[in-house]
């Protein structure tokens, strides 16, 4: 899936480095189904601790400034078909596009941009400090998405994903969805501390691959609204296969695999191989926000 040729798209939008400002308060990170943030709550399970104490880590401030200086600046669409921090920007705003429609028109929900921050190595977020091992992840305590681009190449080469753009799109996507999870309310009713096969945990994951899927399936028919040209091309079959392989990847019983242990459901906090290309697909084949809402699923 690729940008539309011709197109440019403003910078700014995704910054670089820390969160900006004072972010407050602590909260537990939603992990996109990243390597580092999946196998260490395994470890963590492993030795009897608690997930969610992976990000942990009291009030913090930003590590970086939120000045233009500090942004990552304006792309073309070529740019945004080859380089991975401008794909990101690329993306985010394609999905502000999707989201500013969809979430008003189907939850009466106005969308409020989450922040987007580029890190490498670490960032301090306000779910506490944070290093690139933890994977893409979303925080509710200060409502930004968090990535470090290279995870892409972790997710081909040490997790089997096929890569490709839209592969690396759904990331992204998956985090956004997170976002509109929180607007949404459904943290608020979401025991997110658990884990297993039937968890709240794995619920919230799934939801987010559903919503991504929607993003997805409608990213070639929404368009800029600062051109009104369609963010994307239609995908490929090929680039469809990358975003379904991406999100087999992540799953819980794909990694422990990986991971030389054997499949625990009991430890499950993102949904299994199956499960998330069945939700990502959901989505895609024209979920509705309702339908996504895998809290209420009576099946996973």
């Amino acid at each position: 899936m690729t940008f539309s040729e011709g197109g440019n798209f403003e910078g700014g939008r995704v910054q670089r480095g820390g969160g900006g400002g004072r972010i407050g308060g602590r909260g537990i990170a939603i992990g996109g189904g990243g390597l580092g943030a999946v196998i260490i709550a395994i470890i963590y399970l492993a030795m009897g601790g608690n997930p969610a104490d992976v990000l942990g880590g009291g009030t913090t401030t930003g590590g970086a400034g939120t000045g233009q200086e500090q942004a990552v600046g304006a792309c073309t669409a070529e740019q945004a078909n080859t380089d991975q921090e401008c794909r990101l920007s690329a993306t985010a705003q394609a999905l502000d596009a999707y989201w500013a429609e969809a979430l008003p028109e189907q939850a009466g929900i106005e969308y409020v941009q989450p922040g987007v921050v580029s890190f490498t190595d670490a960032v301090d977020t306000g779910c506490g400090s944070a290093t690139s091992d933890t994977g893409p992840f979303y925080c509710p305590a200060d409502q930004t998405v968090y990535e470090d681009v290279r995870f892409y190449e972790v997710l081909s080469e040490q997790l089997g994903a096929s890569g490709g753009p839209l592969g690396e799109m759904y990331v992204t996507a998956h985090e956004f969805g997170h976002h509109i999870e929180n607007q949404l309310g459904w943290f608020e009713q979401a025991d997110r501390s658990g884990t297993g096969a039937e968890s709240d945990s794995v619920r919230i994951e799934l939801a987010a691959d559903c919503l991504a899927g929607m993003w997805a399936g409608h990213a070639a028919t929404t368009e800029d609204p600062d051109t009104g040209v369609p963010f994307l091309r239609p995908p490929t079959k090929q680039e469809l296969n990358d975003a379904l392989s991406a999100a087999e990847a992540v799953g819980d019983d794909r990694i422990q695999q990986r991971a030389g242990q054997q499949v625990d459901p009991h430890s499950f906090s993102h949904g299994t191989s199956e499960q998330r290309v069945d939700w990502f697909t959901r989505g895609y084949e024209g979920g509705t926000i309702e339908q996504c809402n895998a809290l209420e699923a009576a099946n996973l």
